[in-house]
């Protein structure tokens, strides 16, 4: 099929276009329409997506399916996956309809929310197939726009503050990319990220006002990048708009949130920081490793102490993504392929404890964790579920989470023996956590009069939890169909990255000795 990646890309945001113009009134009829509409998308984006999946040949370690012309103004439209980003495009397809299925519920301005929802997909799945700066940034950062809006508009009491933190944190961080992306372009004269792949930026050290920059113009370009990525993931010290923007987030954003955009960084730092700015990765890689690290072991604490269930998940993502910056920066096969799997995994988990949160508070109206008890009298199938992927979250093995933490542990264990020791702290520190939580919502007497006629999940909130639980023990017991998918392009970008280190360093002793 010709120009596949463009029709996934771009069939959500044809939806949203065919409900702004067609779609009149707001009335129950309408917003049903609205509903309706966008969950055939989704789930048809998802089974287009497929063929993708069919199609790519993980052996093949470059670009594939590359679609390329001319668009504004002269501008490059260039599109393609490898190995490392097609998985990040079928878990936006996957997660999406879910999504729109969680949303049943929305009753304020449906048919804006749900356009808001098909834009955003659109442009997440930009940012993962785009193969031109140019349009990798425009992806990038409109995607800003319908988040701030799903925040500002259908959040909680303190939305505005919310959005506005987000759009403001993740915003600035991105115009020192921008700039970056200029010099780029100055410098190797294209904006062909394929091109850009194999061109080879100055790594000779220089002086600016008397401050040595080690690695040269890497360095430089790395941290305008790593600006950006930072706080997208979110990494510690950089992380405090998370948390607000989960807890002021409807359900649906906070899981569109969790499982897809956080990625975005990581995906920043595989498609740019390791292949292009190598040695640059490298001379900044162990105050990166010591920072995710801190990220673990911090926001693990912060989480023990929190009263609110979505800002305790939030903390806990924080967490998580330090394990994949962690994997990322050590730079060999297990920690890149455990901080790919972790990602994927993290979609499926976090995506699922905020569903979790969603069922019980579209019925109390509260997140808070000391107003239940004792849900499991009242909610076998619900307390079953959150068992599941409270485990998941935790790494128990047999679950997708144990891959992920287990492959990053072991890739950063050949790194840094100190940092893989301190991390590990995190996954007991997770469980501690993560079962407290359990432990005060589910366990127990029923003695809360409110609770007393809470009622479990219907059939709409099981269809939407079946997918997440066969994904989670599936890739937990049989992780091959991620791993095969992802290892070659690994190793080829491990490889390249080891090389291009060696030969800096060098090109570093031989100029020492004349």
């Amino acid at each position: 099929m010709d120009n596949l990646l463009s029709i996934v890309t771009f069939l959500p945001a044809l939806a949203a276009v065919i409900l702004l113009v067609f779609l009149r009134g707001d009335d129950e009829a309408a917003n049903r329409n609205a509903k309706w509409l966008a969950l055939i998308a989704t789930s048809a984006t998802f089974l287009i997506s497929l063929f993708i999946l069919f199609q790519f040949d993980p052996q093949n370690t470059g670009f594939q399916m590359v679609e390329q012309g001319e668009w504004l103004l002269g501008m490059q439209y260039k599109m393609g996956v490898d190995g490392i980003s097609v998985l990040f495009v079928m878990l936006t397809t996957f997660m999406m309809p879910l999504v729109i299925a969680a949303s049943w519920d929305v009753t304020h301005r449906v048919k804006e929310y749900m356009i808001a929802f098909l834009i955003l997909e659109t442009l997440m799945l930009g940012v993962f197939m785009a193969l031109d700066l140019v349009l990798f940034y425009l992806f990038f950062e409109a995607g800003l726009i319908p988040m701030f809006l799903i925040i500002g508009i259908w959040g909680g009491k303190n939305r505005i503050y919310a959005s506005f933190k987000f759009f403001l944190y993740t915003f600035l961080g991105s115009v020192l990319m921008l700039v970056a992306m200029v010099a780029m372009f100055s410098d190797a004269g294209t904006t062909d990220i394929e091109q850009l792949l194999v061109h080879q930026f100055g790594s000779e050290s220089f002086s600016i006002l008397g401050v040595q920059i080690v690695g040269g113009l890497q360095t430089l370009l790395f941290l305008a990048f790593f600006a950006s990525f930072a706080v997208k993931m979110p990494m510690w010290p950089v992380h405090t708009w998370l948390p607000d923007a989960h807890v002021q987030a409807p359900t649906a954003g906070s899981v569109v949130l969790a499982a897809i955009l956080l990625k975005m960084g990581g995906y920043g730092f595989l498609r740019f920081s390791l292949p292009m700015f190598p040695v640059g990765s490298d001379v900044m890689a162990p105050l990166v490793l010591w920072m995710s690290v801190i990220a673990i072991v911090y926001t693990s604490l912060v989480a023990l102490v929190q009263e609110d269930m979505k800002k305790l998940i939030a903390y806990s993502s924080v967490a998580h993504m330090g394990y994949v910056t962690m994997g990322i920066f050590a730079a060999n096969q297990q920690g890149v392929d455990g901080a790919i799997f972790q990602m994927i995994s993290h979609g499926f988990i976090s995506g699922a404890l905020f569903l979790c949160v969603g069922v019980i508070y579209d019925r109390m109206h509260t997140r808070e964790i000391d107003a239940y008890g004792g849900l499991v009298n009242r909610m076998p199938a619900y307390a079953l579920i959150f068992m599941l992927f409270t485990m998941a979250n935790v790494g128990l093995p047999g679950t997708s989470g144990f891959i992920g933490e287990f492959l990053t542990l072991m890739g950063i264990f050949q790194v840094n023996t100190w940092i893989a020791a301190v991390a590990t702290t995190g996954v007991i520190l997770s469980a501690a956590y993560a079962l407290w939580l359990y432990r005060r919502v589910v366990l127990g007497d029923l003695i809360k009069e409110s609770l007393k006629t809470i009622t479990d999940m219907t059939r709409r909130e099981r269809a939407i939890f079946a997918p997440l639980v066969v994904a989670t023990i599936l890739f937990g017991v049989y992780p091959a169909p991620i791993l095969d998918t992802i290892g070659p392009s690994v190793e080829a970008l491990v490889s390249n990255y080891q090389v291009a280190v060696a030969e800096a360093d060098l090109a570093t002793q031989v100029a020492h000795s004349e």
